[in-house]
């Protein structure tokens, strides 16, 4: 006989992934008929605006995307000249991302659509609401990646 006390819409992991996957579906489509950008260029771009130059392993950490989307992403970024590569200084094998003047365009014409998108989806919030869904967001975050590692040892 089913467990009945847990309901997959009421499922905290559930719940995160089918808003996330809502979230990024629209995003995704504007982003990609616009500026012919994926999620994950859209996201290696943004960080590289906010941090400088980072390498594939500092994306992989601060987005959260594995090993192999980064990668995609960089490479297919890369491409497009819109970031460049350069040898990393103490690791041979590693590289740091460097976002190009023609990536930096593309993020300032970009970035005001992000926005945008973001006051669309939380239009329904108040403020307050907002603030605390951000800071409730990263304390699920952090409590994953603490009990992750805790798990890991």
């Amino acid at each position: 006989m089913p467990n009945n006390s847990l309901s997959l819409d009421n499922y905290l992991p559930f719940r995160l992934s089918v808003a996330s996957n809502a979230v990024s579906t629209l995003i995704s489509s504007a982003y990609d008929s616009l500026y012919a950008l994926a999620i994950p260029e859209w996201r290696l771009i943004w960080v590289l605006n906010e941090d400088g130059p980072s390498t594939q392993r500092e994306m992989v950490q601060r987005t959260g995307m594995d090993k192999v989307t980064v990668s995609r992403a960089a490479h297919s970024l890369a491409k497009r000249r819109l970031v460049t590569r350069s040898p990393h200084e103490h690791d041979g094998r590693s590289h740091h991302l460097i976002l190009t003047p023609e990536g930096q365009r593309l993020f300032n014409d970009v970035a005001p659509s992000a926005g945008e998108f973001e006051r669309q989806v939380l239009e329904g919030l108040t403020e307050t609401e907002t603030a605390l869904l951000k800071d409730v967001l990263r304390r699920i975050e952090t409590a994953a990646i603490e009990r992750r590692r805790h798990l890991e040892l």
